[in-house]
């Protein structure tokens, strides 16, 4: 005999059951379920502490119960014993090992409503092959085996339950038809089951961009049409790479929740500036999501006075980091002088002002023509000096820095290469270069043409770093912190083109490449939502000077998740595999699931998956 929990209307309840061999109503031998004893509901026994059902079971085994009720089957709570016949030329001698990742991941795909919306999605548009078991292979597969698409589909058998009840080669590519379609109503789903049942908050919101890279010859051609003009801008361009490719790329901006959680993405040509990426993206994905108020939090490659005004006039905040070095002499005056810092000798100092700035924009008058008009508008500027983040400006420069000097007391002992020479150029004085090719004119005089002006200059904000932010009246403090945070975008995209392996990407259309994109979204969500878990089931103080990623970062999340697999023996029953290692345990204790030495039957794992709760 056993305990278990049964779900009945959202309360769950304890009962003592037993299992035996015996016949179905179709005569066919099976495990049959017999309930011994409903014991009440588990919150009438809880006492609250860390791990209640499993210190309930052992207690049950070691004959002394927590609940009272049960002592009457203390007898019948002896060990089972199973017997396996195995026959020569039954495949089950060799086995053939099943992924188990669906008990976790089901529960969490199932959570996020994306299984009702691609059922809804199927029944109205009379689809017949079946959509929702192939987006989830395709979800699952890019967190476990990245590959391509037919590939993936080739994994279906690899799953404990097949995901996918049929399959054609076709039907990928169909489905990432519907995907693209319907990619704003994912999006929205999404976001409304996790604020309903993750408690999403998204007061802040964290804003960047990164690409992945095509492996293709040339750009995607622009559309035109008769006159030469351009229709539709091509997918694929040749942009500023993040990873320094020199192939075709396509930009992304990636929106998260003050939790690290995606909540939409935004697609662009690759050669689309950064920060012509961020008016686009609000509008065309979190507008649709009718978000409440909230402050945008994003790098200095996103800062303009229009892409400011335009978060504003919306009715939401930003925080922004401005490039001090591209400040005007004034403003860097300010931030380099002592005064004003809260503590001038400390290993971290901040001060801010209130500045007022004008832009000017683009906008519509009452006939829909595009007019220049003028804004003013004010804005709190926080400077900070932190001595860790002046060491690793030091580092970073010092080479730069030595050759320098070398090169100053010895001007004809080196031989200056391309790069060299565009990082010098910052340095040398205004006189000393020829206004039409840009070239030194005189290479041996190279040591008196270097401006020490300058490069004392650029030694001095070693250390500084500038936000700007619309809240007049947060705390500066406040402020640095809430910036701060934006490494976990950063973390993100790491997933994307490691765990996830986004990139190269294979498919060519623009809907599949949207779709694909989508794809990689769903996943990337459902990575943090196990880690969101994982990390509460370590407790408060695990990690808590850490980067929020470490309760278990993606890869060994992945790993993990891949590894848990079922064997199956003769007669229905399972042998579970690769379930003692640090990362899966971690992984079952974080969804409250109990995997005891024992041999399993179908119903014992379709009971794990049932006690699965995602959020």
């Amino acid at each position: 005999m056993h305990i278990e929990v049964a779900n009945n209307n959202g309360t769950k309840y304890l009962k003592l059951a037993r299992c035996h061999r015996g016949t179905n109503s179709k005569g066919k031998k099976t495990i049959l379920k017999q309930t011994v004893l409903n014991i009440g509901p588990l919150s009438r026994y809880d006492d609250g502490q860390p791990d209640y059902l499993v210190r309930l079971r052992e207690s049950f085994k070691a004959g002394k119960p927590l609940i009272k009720a049960l002592e009457p089957y203390i007898e019948g709570a002896t060990k089972s014993r199973v017997t396996i016949t195995f026959e020569e030329g039954d495949a089950k001698c060799l086995g053939e090992p099943k992924r188990m990742a669906a008990t976790i991941l089901d529960p969490v795909f199932r959570a996020l409503g994306l299984d009702e919306l691609f059922a809804s999605i199927k029944f109205s548009s009379k689809i017949g092959y079946d959509l929702t078991g192939i987006v989830r292979l395709l979800t699952y597969g890019r967190l476990l085996e990245p590959a391509s698409k037919s590939a993936t589909m080739e994994q279906n058998g690899k799953y404990f339950r097949p995901l996918v009840s049929s399959t054609n080669d076709d039907n990928v590519y169909d489905a990432l038809d519907v995907i693209q379609k319907h990619a704003k109503q994912i999006v929205q789903r999404m976001n409304t089951c996790l604020t309903r049942g993750a408690g999403r908050s998204s007061k802040v919101v964290f804003y960047d961009v990164t690409n992945f890279f095509f492996e293709i010859p040339r750009p995607d051609p622009d559309e035109t049409d008769a006159d030469g003009n351009v229709v539709e801008k091509g997918l694929r361009k040749n942009g500023v790479s993040k990873e320094n490719r020199k192939q075709p790329i396509v930009q992304l901006g990636l929106f998260l929740d003050d939790n690290g959680i995606p909540i939409s993405f935004g697609m662009f040509p690759g050669n689309t500036l950064d920060h012509h990426t961020l008016r686009p993206a609000i509008k065309e994905t979190v507008d649709a999501l009718g978000l409440e108020r909230f402050v945008l939090v994003a790098d200095r490659g996103m800062y303009s006075g229009t892409n400011m005004c335009h978060v504003t006039d919306a009715g939401n905040g930003y925080i922004v980091a401005k490039s001090l070095r591209k400040s005007t002499r004034k403003e860097i005056d300010w931030a380099i002088n002592p005064q004003g810092y809260d503590s001038p000798d400390a290993d971290f100092r901040c001060k801010s002002r209130i500045v007022e700035r004008t832009v000017k924009l683009v906008e519509k008058d009452k006939d829909g023509k595009d007019v220049t008009v003028t804004r003013k508008f004010k804005e709190k500027v926080v400077v900070y000096w932190s001595r860790s983040f002046y060491e690793r400006e030091l580092r970073e420069n010092a080479s730069f820095l030595a050759f320098v000097e070398k090169l100053k007391a010895n001007p004809g002992g080196f031989r200056i290469t391309a790069a060299q020479s565009q990082s010098l150029r910052r340095f040398l004085k205004t006189d000393v270069l020829d206004r039409k090719t840009g070239n030194v004119l005189d290479g041996t005089k190279l040591a008196a043409m270097i401006d020490d002006e300058k490069l004392s200059a650029f030694n001095d904000l070693f250390g500084y770093y500038q936000i700007v932010t619309s809240e007049l009246d947060m705390p500066d403090r406040e402020v640095i912190d809430k910036y701060h945070g934006l490494t976990q975008i950063e973390d993100q995209f790491r997933e994307m083109k490691s765990t996830l392996e986004t990139r190269p990407i294979y498919v060519r259309t623009r809907e599949h490449i949207e779709a694909h994109l989508m794809v990689c979204f769903i996943a990337l969500t459902m990575m943090r939502l196990i880690q969101r878990k994982t990390k509460a089931s370590l407790g408060a103080e695990f990690g808590k000077d850490l980067d929020w990623t470490y309760g278990l970062p993606g890869a060994r999340v992945a790993k993990a998740l891949a590894d848990w697999q079922v064997d199956e023996l003769p007669g229905d029953y399972y042998r579970m595999q690769n379930i003692d290692g640090d990362d899966i345990g971690l992984l079952l204790k974080a969804f409250g699931l109990e995997i005891p030495a024992k041999i399993y039957t179908n119903g014992d794992i379709r009971e794990l998956k049932s006690s699965v709760n995602p959020f």
